[in-house]
């Protein structure tokens, strides 16, 4: 999918309504161009469904601007990944950024309300994937082709049902549609409980449509999407229904770790220019896509790259043109990793990718960039040291992963540790860090595995999620630099472990989705 030009295929929703197709002019109209062409044209067919995936990767109509999906904001910053990192990172001891735009400094603050742009924007996001996983299923399921019939609308469900995840994960309570509705109804109420028990169904059924693993096209997702997304699910069921299901995440995981995918030879390769390509595609299980010529966001990769550059540090190291001075780590996150020195600036784990030249290891003003390590984890330029495509060094080749098997190790790792077996749970730690040259553990306790994922994981969107399930994002049981705007850290109040609804969401749907607790 990385490939197709997505072009003449314009799908355009009310997001305050969140499911309302609008436009119906039939140059662009999706439901005129499916009804009329889809069912029997393979190609229109798979055009459509590369909007569903590309609805996490874009971010609007014509490229990185002036054609957004969504109102009200810069469009660099309504994409999916780049909305994901502000509300899994920022809020957390993994990263700061030192802009001041309007909804920002709420993350690390831990102060924001149902007003905040952002967040409005992330619900948003998620409910348009939604609506256009949900057009492309009605209009292929009579498809004439299996190719679409039945791959395709299995790939769509899983793309809505990973749209679910994060509306539950961050939002609690939502609705629940399975077609484009101008209106929702009292029958779509759903509490988060059932949400997490849609998106289980959903996998399960559509487990035997989706191809096998690692037999799809690149960017298309199999069997072990959704068995390591079913992981992911049941590793955090206590969060979502009050049931803990560990040994079912432990089954899933591993399911997914059985089927044919393979760590790469080396951490830093996953965050290259040519993942798709240089052994990082082997453990990538599910990926947003990036083109820096036909891809084009300010956000995605693209951010995470210039976002993260900024004091001394040399752009051309990075295959851009230039830094942002924006996102770095705290001081929480480079103590997860062993390091020599007082402060740290080497370390035998290769995971450990800050930039310390110019930079203080300790924070005292967000604002400035050069407090806090920089960051060199992503970057536009191959494992041959060549830039990417773009030849302004604007935009990003790098894909990012959603899902990678090294997650769903450490997901086996925690389920097997919580159903008592402490040598399955140290063998899948150890693999990750004998990978990152990091001394294997001999023994190992929930602690261990949090901040295993913190080494691991580090800005690819978990954190918050992690600290939530082992109950420290909002706790003084764990304090972190700058946690609720202080700069020691502090404990906040217990009802931000879920985002706010979007007041425009609230009052728009008419009394089905209500506010969230506190706000």
């Amino acid at each position: 999918m990385k490939k197709y030009i997505i072009t003449g295929i314009a799908l355009a929703f009310s997001l305050t309504s969140c499911l309302k197709d609008l436009d119906q002019d039939p140059s662009i109209d999706p439901d005129s161009i499916n009804e009329s062409s889809v069912q029997n044209n393979l190609d229109y067919a798979k055009q459509t469904l590369a909007k569903v995936y590309a609805s996490l990767a874009l971010t609007g109509q014509k490229g990185p601007s002036d054609s957004p999906d969504i109102q009200g904001l810069d469009e660099g910053t309504t994409q999916f990944s780049r909305l994901l990192f502000y509300h899994q990172e920022l809020p957390t001891d993994e990263a700061v950024v030192a802009w001041s735009d309007p909804g920002v400094p709420d993350f690390h603050n831990m102060n924001w309300t149902s007003s905040n742009g952002i967040t409005e924007a992330m619900y948003y996001r998620l409910a348009q994937t939604v609506s256009f996983a949900n057009a492309f299923i009605v209009n292929n399921q009579n498809s004439s082709f299996e190719e679409m019939k039945k791959y395709g609308v299995a790939e769509a469900r899983f793309v809505r049902a990973y749209a679910y995840y994060y509306l539950m994960d961050l939002f609690g309570d939502t609705a629940i549609t399975t077609d484009v509705k101008e209106k929702l109804t009292e029958k779509e109420k759903a509490t988060r409980k059932q949400v997490f028990e849609f998106i289980e169904k959903e996998l399960k059924e559509i487990e035997a449509d989706l191809k096998e693993p690692r037999t799809n096209e690149y960017g298309r997702v199999d069997k072990a999407a959704a068995w390591a997304l079913l992981s992911r699910l049941y590793l955090n069921a206590k969060v979502y229904t009050g049931t803990e299901r560990y040994a079912d995440c432990l089954t899933y995981a591993e399911k997914a770790i059985n089927s044919g995918y393979s760590l790469a030879p080396k951490y830093s390769q996953l965050f290259l220019a040519d993942n798709d390509t240089n052994g990082a595609e082997k453990e990538n299980i599910f990926t947003i896509n990036f083109d820096g010529l036909r891809s084009q966001t300010w956000a995605g990769t693209t951010f995470l790259i210039h976002a993260a550059i900024g004091g001394s540090m040399k752009k051309e190291d990075f295959g851009v043109n230039g830094g942002w001075a924006g996102i770095r780590a705290t001081a929480g996150l480079v103590d997860k990793f062993a390091g020599s020195g007082t402060p740290p600036t080497s370390w035998t784990d290769k995971r450990a990718m800050f930039y310390t030249d110019g930079q203080e290891y300790e924070i005292n003003d967000i604002t400035k960039f050069v407090q806090g390590y920089a960051i060199t984890k992503f970057k536009n330029v191959t494992s041959a040291g060549k830039a990417g495509k773009d030849p302004s060094g604007n935009y990003a080749d790098t894909d990012l992963a959603l899902i990678r098997l090294a997650e769903v190790y450490l997901n086996a790792a925690e389920a097997a540790l919580a159903t008592g077996d402490s040598a399955k749970a140290l063998q899948y730690v150890n693999l990750l860090r004998t990978r990152a040259g990091a001394p294997t553990l001999t023994s190992i306790t929930m602690d261990n595995i949090l901040d295993e994922r913190a080494r691991e994981l580090y800005w690819e969107g978990f954190r918050r999620t992690d600290l939530i399930r082992h109950g420290k994002f909002t706790t003084a049981s764990y304090l972190w630099p700058f946690k609720g705007g202080v700069k020691d850290g502090r404990a906040v109040e217990d009802f931000r472990n879920l985002y706010p609804i979007p007041q425009n969401i609230v009052l728009n749907s008419e009394g089905v989705i209500k506010q969230n607790k506190g706000y």
